[in-house]
């Protein structure tokens, strides 16, 4: 997956939530070890002191420890890592009604809509599934 970054936020910022998210979806799975900051760095083309203030983070939320000598790794912590995924599903549900107040509906309104998304979506899976593809 690459390594995008906006310029309105601060990039060790967008790192944390970027490997936030390759956490909680098992890209970096519970235990594994995490590429050292230099090789980080330089598959994000991104300055390795970013990197390490990106994993202090990390490793302040509890979703990565550093064992000495060999590096730095994803906990095993299942629920730290059920709590960040929560902390990420959150964020996008506030990102996506403030969008949706900023274009005039109320809470009420976007959340029916979301439900409707959901359920064409679900008959389109369906169809998919029923075709054999």
């Amino acid at each position: 997956m690459p390594w995008e970054f906006v310029d309105h936020l601060p990039i060790y910022a967008q790192l944390v939530e970027q490997l936030k998210r390759r956490i909680v979806t098992g890209d970096y799975p519970p235990g594994s070890k995490l590429p050292s900051v230099r090789e980080l760095a330089a598959d994000a083309a991104v300055n390795p002191n970013t990197v390490q203030r990106a994993f202090a983070e990390l490793e302040r939320s509890g979703l990565i420890y550093t064992q000495r000598s060999t590096g730095k790794f994803v906990t095993d912590d299942a629920p730290a890592i059920l709590d960040a995924r929560r902390q990420l599903a959150s964020a996008q549900i506030e990102a996506f009604l403030s969008a949706m107040r900023s274009m005039g509906y109320l809470p009420g309104e976007a959340v029916s809509m979301l439900e409707r998304a959901v359920e064409e979506q679900k008959k389109e899976e369906k169809q998919h599934a029923d075709s054999g593809m």
